[in-house]
């Protein structure tokens, strides 16, 4: 084989490569909105102790949007359901950590179980059981990109509009009540938030996985700095960059994405963690 042969080759596989994001372009428009809002809200899952409360709304989503698909109805609007459910009972019987970490204990099982339930009384195509524990982000549709993107924004609007309260209370919930937050509102309301969030990311990305791009992008970005700003746009940057080159490394190779996307985000955590130890030992020379 020649050079010119050589570089036909290589030209040819570029071609076909951008002619699959083409055909991907939804799915890359996704896990960039995705991952943009979901490394946000994360900065108030990490600072408030919520880790465990994702994982736990995301087993009721999973339920939800397998009782949608068991009856025909739309699988966005159950996972909605589903989470918004679990959301509300968290931050309404959930004030305390200890309260909450028992109550996302006993709705963990619960949601699980029912979505197996759920998903072995369906009789429909496998892979569209699969893809509620794996998620679908290579398929995403022109319907299931705006429901993305609405409730995304919406999510994105509100958390801006209650990010002060929400900072002071994440921060200091004694001194925020005494200062006149209404904290249980706030709570109730970052709640409700967290859930449609996660709602529409298990659609995308699967129940297993949705805290690769709501919780490590965050983690990995208190690792290196502490700043009110810089936090917020490297755990935004991180989600990006986990979503987006997880889709783009997805369409060369036979792997399913959500492989691809967890290990960026655990890559970045990791260089993170990393760099912020050794900071921490040279900081104080």
């Amino acid at each position: 084989m020649n050079w010119a042969d050589i570089g036909d080759a290589m030209f040819g596989g570029l071609a076909d490569y951008g002619d699959i994001l083409a055909l991907v372009s939804n799915s890359i428009w996704a896990g960039a909105v995705l991952g943009l809002v979901g490394g946000l809200i994360g900065v108030f899952v990490i600072r408030r102790d919520m880790a465990f409360a994702v994982h736990g709304i995301s087993e009721l989503s999973f339920a939800g949007a397998a009782a949608a698909l068991l009856i025909g109805a739309d699988v966005v609007t159950g996972s909605i359901v589903g989470s918004i459910a679990a959301a509300a009972l968290i931050g309404w019987l959930g004030a305390r950590a200890r309260d909450r970490n028992s109550i996302i204990g006993v709705l963990m099982p619960f949601g699980l179980g029912l979505g197996i339930l759920f998903l072995s009384l369906y009789d429909g195509r496998s892979a569209n059981r699969f893809s509620l524990l794996t998620g679908q982000i290579v398929s995403v549709q022109n319907a299931q990109l705006g429901w993305l993107i609405g409730i995304s924004a919406f999510v994105l609007l509100a958390l801006l509009l209650i990010w002060r309260p929400l900072a002071f209370d994440s921060l200091d919930p004694q001194s925020a009540a005494a200062r006149g937050v209404p904290t249980v509102g706030v709570s109730l309301g970052f709640m409700l938030l967290l859930g449609l969030i996660v709602a529409v990311a298990v659609h995308i990305i699967g129940a297993l996985l949705v805290m690769a791009l709501l919780v490590t992008p965050a983690a990995a970005a208190m690792r290196i700095s502490s700043g009110p700003v810089a936090v917020p746009v490297l755990a935004a940057l991180f989600g990006v960059v986990s979503a987006v080159g997880g889709i783009l490394l997805a369409v060369m190779g036979t792997l399913p994405v959500s492989p691809y996307i967890t290990t960026i985000s655990f890559l970045i955590y990791l260089v993170c963690r990393i760099a912020g130890s050794r900071r921490g030992r040279v900081a104080p020379a």
